[in-house]
């Protein structure tokens, strides 16, 4: 490998047959060195080699060895010390907002962003994958957002869950509205073409429990199977005349030409935080930052945006 080159998350999890969420774990460790280039995280050629040289170590450590050659790898050396990657999930730009500000108010932390949705989120919270996570799912028969969930997933864990900001959601039409679509109800007509999120988004549970209350079959509904990975994609995907309708966010509609938006309900979007030896250190400055008016500054200048509770702790155990 030539010494400049380096490498992104994505890339490194094929080369060595992982999951990117596994990539992100080797990294928060400290395992994988790793560095931000605009949004995106790099490794370098070098520190990967490294990493596999102290891998194939660790693998001739079940041996006895030879004083002489019990010494750890020179490659450890390399690894950088003092920094703790904090992993934080969702796909909402307020959340590399608050990336950037996590990253100037703790200078021994990188903060990562992993682009999963939010039950992927809770999941790779469970399994130790993830330091701050974002999350949006209704419970359709109570009306209510994310602790349902939360409690099912993280089963005897301490956890500090805290409103983040609260904005619309609802469905994307063609320009114009032309098919005359006013709510979930209008779902069930015949012929009209859905394009869907994946399994686990908050998108996705939102529409299957519309669906449920209704008593609408999913496999009736014609191009539940298209799956867009975001808001934008499913914005697009109106917008290009390939459905007819989309469940999203207002955001990405106001990002995407020739799609208008149908608000149906208030979204409540919070954030989730194992509460750990290593986590209470930064969990006051987190809450200080949520709180701050530079923050909710930043934001404000975010359209579709309700931050009256931004900061408010809304559960811990």
């Amino acid at each position: 490998m030539a010494s400049d080159e380096s490498y992104t998350t994505e890339e490194i999890a094929k080369l060595l047959k992982i999951s990117k969420l596994t990539v992100y774990d080797l990294i928060k460790k400290g395992e994988l060195p790793s560095y931000r280039v605009g949004k995106q995280m790099r490794i370098d050629a070098a520190d990967l080699d490294a990493y596999k040289q102290r891998a194939k170590g660790i693998a001739f450590a079940e041996r006895p060895l030879p004083a002489a050659e019990a010494a750890p790898p020179p490659a450890f050396a390399a690894r950088p010390a003092g920094v703790r990657p904090l992993v934080i999930t969702g796909q909402d730009v307020s959340l590399d907002i608050l990336a950037k500000h996590l990253e100037q108010r703790l200078p021994g932390a990188r903060p990562l962003r992993a682009h999963v949705g939010s039950m992927d989120s809770l999941i790779a919270m469970y399994k130790g994958e993830a330091d701050i996570v974002s999350t949006h799912l209704l419970e359709g028969e109570t009306g209510r957002y994310n602790l349902p969930y939360i409690r099912k997933l993280l089963v005897g864990a301490s956890y500090l869950v805290v409103h983040l900001l609260a904005r619309k959601a609802g469905l994307y039409v063609a320009r114009g509205n032309p098919l005359g679509l006013r709510g979930w109800d209008d779902l069930g007509r015949p012929g009209l073409r859905l394009v869907n999120r994946e399994r686990g988004s908050g998108a996705r549970v939102l529409l299957d429990e519309q669906l449920l209350l209704r008593g609408m079959k999913p496999d009736r509904l014609l191009g539940y199977d298209l799956v867009r990975t975001n808001h934008l994609g499913v914005a697009a995907e109106v917008a290009a005349g390939g459905a007819d309708v989309g469940v999203g966010s207002e955001k990405a509609a106001s990002l995407v030409e020739d799609v208008d938006f149908i608000p149906l309900i208030d979204e409540q979007y919070d954030l989730v935080v194992l509460k750990h030896a290593a986590s209470r250190p930064w969990i006051p400055e987190l809450l200080g930052i949520l709180r701050s008016d530079a923050f909710k500054r930043e934001l404000q200048a975010i359209a579709g945006y309700d931050l009256s509770r931004t900061g408010e702790v809304l559960h811990e155990t």
